[in-house]
Order: structure tokens, then C-alpha cells, then sequence
């Protein structure tokens, strides 16, 4: 249980490659992956005081392991919080949050453009178990302002920049809402990573994170995880999860651990490769409209700058043009099945660029209703950029633009 020996101040990009736990007595340079389900105690009394949690050290793998140990330390230096604990998908990173610190009663405030599957657990999953969920304009604070009910909302939920419109929301004005009226503010940080922004920074309570996405960055586990203060992650998520069973396993969390080594790199070149295809899209006589944070033309291209490191992040989304819903579709699909580079797979993250149909995908169980409340077109095509050469990256859109009437 001991930590690493690593000296105070050093920068997240450091501690993406070096935070871990000590290494054990055989001195390895790669973190140890611990392949077990529980473990050998030295006595009863010691086993009876750990499984009381009275005393420091491992019992059952669901409740704490050496290797996920390693991967929350390292996640909780690099978005600058107290503590993390980690979970066996982003979903079930929010599942975590919300089960473990709302009630029957309590009232949450969420964007209306957020991940589908999102939308789907907070507005009727949630809501079976008495928790009510208000959607509200991902960028109007005056919707957050007027949604919260004084002592019912007990929490603010938002990503930034959003899936897939990349709408950003202004975090600390969040923050000051969420905190006026006693309530905690989560940011969902996975599209841009704590190595563009630390959303703890600007005030947000609580972080959350699909592992799946750029933390791991090459497409091989899923993985997730709650970033917080010491109380409310250890003290009450971490004592829900030893009942709840959404821990992540050691070997994912193994993966996603080597993954963040390359983060900041990974991240800054894919962020540039975003620009550029972005910057080319626009100037696409097939395509509408293109959602970038890293364009001046985004409405929230300003506040993306400030908190986001001076980079758009990796993921774009663009609209073909088409004169029908039936056509926009039609269109969005004919681009997407001419791509011969581009996967298509809903993930996003990967070092290889993937590319989806949103409305039919991620936030296909969603109404026609919901999808446009959250700016879902049949039209909208969001692609995740990676690390191929950029050139190729169009060239392969192109093949599916340049056959649009």
C-alpha cells in the first residue's frame, strides 16, 4: 500500500509516466500487473481489522487491488484531485456517482447535448429509483441557474466539450451555481483529458472518465473512473463499490495505466491533426457546418482556449448538406461507407481515427425528440482523429464527399 517515492511538484506529464504505487521487492521498471482475487492475510486479526477497513491492506480484488491502486493515483495526479477510484467502464463511473451519493428525492441538472447513453441513464433509468433529472442548455447558464431547486438538486452534470457536438460549457460558472445552492458539480473529462484540461482547476467536485477513450488511447479495454475529494471518493463511493461491484480489473487497468504514459503526446498530435482536417472540412462545398472547439468559428471557441489548454482536442464532428431528413442520412452514410482508412466504430480515442454516425449509434436509443433537443442530426458525422499522416485522413472523407450532389 505504500506509495511511490516521488518528490512533490512535478508536472502532470511527469506523473503520467512515473505515479504508481512502490515498486515491490523485485525492483521492476514496469508497474507489476497483480492477477488475483483475494489475498493471503498474516493472521485472523489482521484479516478481521482490514475487512473492517480499521486497517490498511488487501482483502478481494473487488474491493481494492495493487495494479488498479496504481492507475487511480497516477489519474488522480494528472486531474490534480485528492483521490480516484476506478470502474469497469465510463458508465459505470457515472452509475457510481449517481447511486452512491443521490437518494430517492434528490433533483440533478444536466446537459441536454451529453453522450446518449448518458441522457438514457440519467432521464429514465434514474428516475425509476425516485431521482429526477432536468436537461438544460449545454452553454446557457441561465437554464442551469433556473433549473436547480434549492435543497432538492444535490448535483450539476455536464461534459465539456460535449458527444458529439464538442459544445463547451464554462466550468467554474458551473461551479459557483452548483456550489450557491449545495450542490456538486461532476464534469465528464474524457474528450479532452487532463492533459488539455483539469476541470477540478475551474472548480468542478468531481471528474469523470471513460478509460475507454484517450486515457488508454488504442481501443484494447474498457475502463473508467471518479476523480474527487479523499470524502466523497474513498469515504462514500469507495464504501458503495465494495457492495456495488463496478470495480475495474486489474488488467485493464493495467493497460490504461502504460496507455496514460503517452497521453500528453498522444493528445497534443491528435489535437492538431483534428485542426487541420477541420480547418480542410470547412472549406468542403458538401459539408454544412463543422463542430470544433479549436475553430474560431465555434461559439465557444474563446472559453475552449482558456480551459482546455489552447487546443481544440482530438474529436470533430460536421454536417453534410442534404435537403430531407431522408437525404442528410442518406448522404452522412454514403461519406462514412467510402472511407477506406477511417474505421467505423463508434469508440472514439484510439491512435487510429474512427468515424460514426451519431444518430443511428451513440445516441441512437434515444427519441427523434431528444436527439434534436441535443443537436443530433441524421445529417451529423463525428469522426475521432488519430495519428495517421493528415493528408490521408481527407483524402478518404473526400471519397465520400466528392460523390454528394
Amino acid at each position: 500500500m505504500t506509495d511511490s517515492t516521488l518528490p512533490e511538484g512535478l508536472h502532470p506529464q511527469t506523473l503520467a509516466v512515473r505515479q504508481a504505487i512502490a515498486r515491490s521487492q523485485y525492483g521492476e521498471h514496469s508497474e507489476a500487473l497483480y492477477l488475483t482475487s483475494s489475498y493471503v492475510q498474516p493472521d485472523a486479526a489482521t484479516s478481521a481489522r482490514r475487512f473492517a477497513n480499521e486497517e490498511a491492506g488487501y482483502t478481494y480484488t473487488r474491493t481494492s487491488n495493487p495494479t488498479v491502486t496504481s492507475f487511480e493515483r497516477r489519474l488522480a495526479g494528472l486531474e490534480g484531485t485528492e483521490a480516484a477510484i476506478g470502474t469497469a467502464t465510463g458508465m459505470a463511473a457515472i452509475a457510481l456517482m449517481v447511486y452512491g451519493l443521490l437518494k430517492s428525492g434528490d433533483h440533478i441538472v444536466a446537459s441536454r447535448s451529453m453522450f446518449g447513453s448518458t441522457i438514457k441513464l440519467l432521464g429514465s433509468e434514474l428516475a425509476r429509483f425516485g431521482v429526477e433529472t432536468t436537461f438544460v442548455s449545454q452553454t446557457d447558464a441561465a437554464e442551469w441557474r433556473a433549473a436547480i431547486r434549492p435543497g432538492q438538486t444535490r448535483l450539476l452534470f455536464a461534459e465539456t466539450p460535449t458527444n458529439p457536438l464538442t459544445d463547451v460549457c464554462d466550468i467554474a460558472t458551473l461551479a459557483d451555481l452548483a456550489h450557491n445552492a449545495d450542490a456538486w458539480l461532476a464534469v465528464d473529462n474524457s474528450f479532452v483529458t487532463p492533459a488539455l484540461q483539469q476541470a477540478s482547476r475551474f472548480g468542478a467536485d468531481l471528474v469523470i472518465h471513460s478509460g475507454t477513450k484517450f486515457l488508454e488511447g488504442q481501443g484494447r479495454v474498457l475502463a473508467g473512473a471518479v476523480c474527487g475529494p479523499r470524502a466523497i471518493v474513498e469515504d462514500k463511493l469507495g464504501a458503495f463499490i465494495r457492495s456495488a461491484g463496478f470495480n475495474l480489473s486489474p488488467f485493464n487497468a493495467w493497460v490504461v495505466l502504460k496507455g496514460m504514459e503517452t497521453l500528453f503526446v498522444r493528445m497534443r498530435e491528435q489535437s492538431r491533426n483534428a485542426l487541420e482536417l477541420a480547418q480542410w472540412l470547412q472549406q468542403q462545398p458538401q459539408v454544412a457546418r463543422v463542430h470544433y472547439p479549436g475553430l474560431p468559428s465555434h461559439p465557444q471557441h474563446e472559453l475552449a482556449m482558456r480551459q482546455q489548454s489552447g487546443l481544440g482536442g482530438a474529436v470533430l464532428a460536421f454536417d453534410v448538406r442534404g435537403d430531407s431528413p431522408e437525404a442528410l442520412r442518406h448522404n452522412a452514410f454514403h461519406v462514412i461507407d467510402q472511407c477506406r482508412v477511417i474505421s467505423k466504430t463508434t469508440n472514439l480515442g484510439d491512435t487510429k481515427s474512427t468515424i460514426s454516425h451519431p444518430a443511428s449509434t451513440s445516441h441512437g436509443r434515444l427519441s427523434e425528440a431528444q436527439r434534436q433537443a441535443a443537436g443530433v442530426g441524421q445529417g451529423l458525422i463525428r469522426i475521432s482523429v488519430g495519428l495517421e499522416y493528415p493528408k490521408d485522413i481527407q483524402d478518404d472523407v473526400l471519397r465520400g464527399l466528392g460523390g454528394l450532389s
